[in-house]
């Protein structure tokens, strides 16, 4: 699994010059921002777009249930939260990353400032336009 996070990330570390800006409405307040999507098409990736998305909770909020249809990877750029995932409360900070099965449910997310968002990049690999996340 390790191998795979690392993988993602040098995928999209190689697309990056290609940013592109999307927004689309979800679970919280500030609409997650599509900064990259890619569809790859190499021997062992057929069909697959990656979409690196920019999360951010405003201080205290807390987003409702969802699930993420494909794999998720995310690293946490800046604030603190608690995640509740498959049932089990996880705690992250700046500098921690993460990775989440699909179709699980994410419970909720919490932002545990009041007065600080919590910013993170949220990387989504699986087949061509579908979704990455289901409000519950």
């Amino acid at each position: 699994m390790r191998k795979l996070a690392l993988t993602a990330l040098a995928i999209t570390g190689f697309f990056i010059t290609s940013v592109k800006a999307q927004q689309h409405d979800d679970v919280t307040k500030t609409p997650p921002q599509v900064v990259l999507t890619k569809l790859l098409n190499t021997a062992s990736l057929k069909n697959q777009e990656v979409k690196m998305v920019l999360v951010t909770f405003e201080p205290g909020e807390v987003s409702p249930g969802h699930r993420h249809p494909i794999p998720t990877f995310a690293y946490v750029i800046e604030g603190e939260f608690e995640s509740t995932f498959d049932g089990k409360v996880y705690h992250y900070k700046a500098g921690d990353a993460f990775y989440e099965e699909p179709n699980k449910l994410h419970g909720s997310t919490k932002n545990l400032s009041k007065t600080k968002p919590v910013k993170l990049l949220a990387v989504f690999i699986g087949d061509k336009g579908k979704p990455f996340i289901a409000p519950e």
